[in-house]
């Protein structure tokens, strides 16, 4: 059995770039940032994409800064460009929600 499932929570690098697109497909892009200390300390700025993201996310974007997780998939995209053709990979999600801050309790003062 094939399984092709990423899980990413980190910030948001930027601010959220929505397209809407002549055929009604409404798409979100993220760029999410995870931080890793093992094996060694890296910062990774993720690309996420979401297509015809619920209508609350819309109206409540994450700003740079906030946050976030992401469920779906590796995809790589490919397009003729400069050089030839191209590609890239990237994250489809099919779910993303902004985590609340959390409130320090009087033992995090």
């Amino acid at each position: 059995m094939d399984l092709n499932l990423v899980v990413v929570c980190g910030r948001l690098a930027a601010e959220p770039e929505v397209r809407q697109f002549p055929s009604g497909a409404t798409m979100v892009r993220l760029l999410i940032t995870s931080r890793m200390d093992e094996p060694i300390r890296r910062i990774d700025v993720l690309p996420v994409t979401i297509w015809d993201p619920d209508e609350r996310l819309l109206a409540d974007l994450p700003k740079p800064g906030d946050r976030v997780w992401s469920s779906g998939s590796v995809q790589r995209r490919f397009w003729d460009g400069e050089g030839g053709r191209r590609s890239r990979l990237e994250i489809v999600a099919s779910h993303i929600t902004r985590i609340p801050a959390t409130v320090p309790t009087p033992a995090d003062a």
